[in-house]
């Protein structure tokens, strides 16, 4: 079997990069309850009104939160949805790496929120320009000063926290899970002031995956092979959020966290020779638009007819955004996993 470390530094698997996971840290409410929310789609109680968050733990760090944050920047569009869940969209002033999308109805609508990258991060002048106090991250790939983003000192510096959703950690990546992202939720509720709403949405979140577990539940697991396809360079997923969602989902990984391959990092490259020799009976595949997908189906049904996941057409399509933690799109993958794999469970 050829199987070969994806180095993540390569532009190719950056985008697959981002989407792997790190250290789980506790939430931690240092003061008292927050104000509850009557509308979610508008903005909460005013920051005057609500309680400070205090102290929060993120990916070995501690964040300190005296006011509520007034100027947030969420850096993909799932990070901007997961705020305006929480009612927060009056709060947000900018979002990034928007690949080409409008922006949401909710944030165009306070007339204030711009975007300042298309696919990858904003520079820093970008970034410090609209003088963030809150940048709500997927991974901490973002704040890579070598790369021209600006770095978490800096926005340290310059008055605003960085927060990297616990799924997007460095340490955790490997060992992600999909609930991580309630204690994302729950931890933006305390920064926000808004402990209610988001407790209200974590409770959606559970709702919404033990639906999944239940409709699974006693069916036969098929074999699950999940990849990212570049031209023809096969880089597969053997650890991380993405591979619990298949868990979740009612599939087993055909590959595993505990595989050499996979010790370090959450995704490798593998040969043809490998993909035919696990066989699997479906095959999920992240894709990054429309083009993309149907080359990646295009590619697995002329190299792999006769392996099973392409003979049976069991070929599962998931955009990219849907597994960039931190975001609701992590939920939706899950569902859309398990409507792939169990048709008749939906």
């Amino acid at each position: 079997m050829t199987l070969h470390t994806l180095r993540p530094s390569t532009p190719k698997n950056r985008r697959p990069a981002a989407r792997a996971a790190a250290l789980v840290l506790g939430l931690t409410f240092l003061t008292g309850c927050g104000q509850s929310v009557t509308d979610a789609t508008r903005q909460t109680a005013p920051a005057s009104a609500a309680t400070p968050a205090g102290q929060i733990q993120n990916c070995g760090r501690t964040l300190a939160f005296t006011s509520i944050p007034s100027r947030a920047v969420a850096m993909t569009p799932g990070q901007s949805e997961l705020l305006i869940k929480l009612g927060l969209a009056d709060s947000v002033v900018a979002e990034a790496q928007s690949k080409g999308r409008e922006l949401a109805a909710e944030l165009k609508s306070t007339g204030k929120v711009i975007q300042l990258s298309d696919k990858t991060p904003p520079g820093r002048e970008s970034l410090l320009g609209v003088r963030p106090d809150f940048v709500y991250s997927p991974t901490g790939y973002e704040f890579t000063a070598e790369q021209g983003f600006a770095s978490i000192e800096q926005l340290k510096k310059a008055g605003a926290e960085s927060y990297v959703a616990t799924a997007g950690c460095l340490e955790r990546r490997s060992s992600a899970e999909v609930g991580d992202l309630l204690t994302d939720i729950g931890n933006l509720g305390a920064i926000f002031g808004v402990r209610d709403r988001a407790a209200a949405v974590q409770e959606e979140a559970r709702t919404a995956l033990n639906d999944v577990s239940k409709a699974v539940d006693g069916k036969k697991r098929p074999r699950v092979l999940e990849v990212f396809v570049e031209g023809s360079t096969i880089s597969a997923i053997g650890a991380g959020i993405e591979h619990d969602m298949i868990h979740r989902a009612g599939g087993d990984n055909v590959f595993s966290p505990t595989d050499p391959a996979f010790s370090s990092f959450f995704s490798a490259v593998i040969s043809p020779e490998t993909l035919t020799q696990k066989n699997p009976e479906a095959i999920v595949f992240t894709t990054l638009d429309k083009a993309h997908e149907q080359a990646t189906l295009a590619f697995l049904r002329q190299k792999f007819p006769n392996v099973p996941a392409v003979k049976d057409n069991r070929l599962i399509a998931i955009d990219s955004d849907e597994v960039m933690p931190g975001t609701w799109g992590n939920i939706r993958a899950v569902q859309e996993i398990a409507r792939g794999l169990h048709p008749a469970a939906s």
